[in-house]
């Protein structure tokens, strides 16, 4: 991916959710009380986080591969398999922490080595400060994500504050990426 692409699909993503968040419907507060034991959710965020790593552990380089990669895989897919059933609770929260450790992978690779755009550093801070803190905090405390759920739709103004603050990163962004 590249630089331009990384930090553009970032910022109208932030941009969208922020808005999202600003407009604050009824919608969208219970769905967000609702997403952190959700089934479905589960199957959406932890299928795909599961299917993007598994096909990573089958594109590993020799260097990397501690086993043989069918083992690998093996023994990677009976896990995600068998968390559905022994930790379902609260796995669309490890699931959504799971894409986002592989979302802020791509994201760090892309800015990786481009000293020449001292601009591309907006991306790895919000990366590292909205993506990859956040998913190993959430994956360790799943039930942290409904606490913080909770306070954050108890009082209308605080989603707006939050989702004013992330839209206007997310239109920076959007912005620095037509400057590379």
């Amino acid at each position: 991916m590249s630089l331009t692409l990384a930090t553009l699909s970032t910022g109208l993503v932030l941009a969208a959710l922020g808005g999202l968040l600003l407009w604050n419907g009824p919608a969208v507060g219970a769905t967000a009380r609702a997403l952190p034991r959700s089934r479905r959710a589960a199957w959406v965020f932890f299928g795909i986080g599961a299917a993007w790593f598994l096909w990573a552990v089958a594109h590993l380089g020799e260097a990397d591969q501690i086993l043989p990669r069918p083992l690998l895989l093996l023994l990677f897919g009976a896990v995600a398999v068998l968390s559905f059933k022994y930790a379902a609770d609260f796995l669309a929260v490890r699931g959504l922490a799971l894409l986002a450790l592989l979302i802020a992978a791509e994201l760090l690779e892309a800015a990786f080595m481009e000293r020449a755009y001292p601009q591309r550093k907006f991306l790895p801070a919000v990366t590292y400060g909205l993506l990859i803190v956040p998913a190993l905090y959430f994956a360790g405390y799943p039930y942290r994500l409904r606490d913080f759920f909770g306070w954050l739709f108890a009082r209308p103004a605080r989603p707006r504050v939050l989702g004013g603050a992330i839209a206007a990163y997310g239109v920076l962004l959007t912005a620095i990426a037509f400057t590379y």
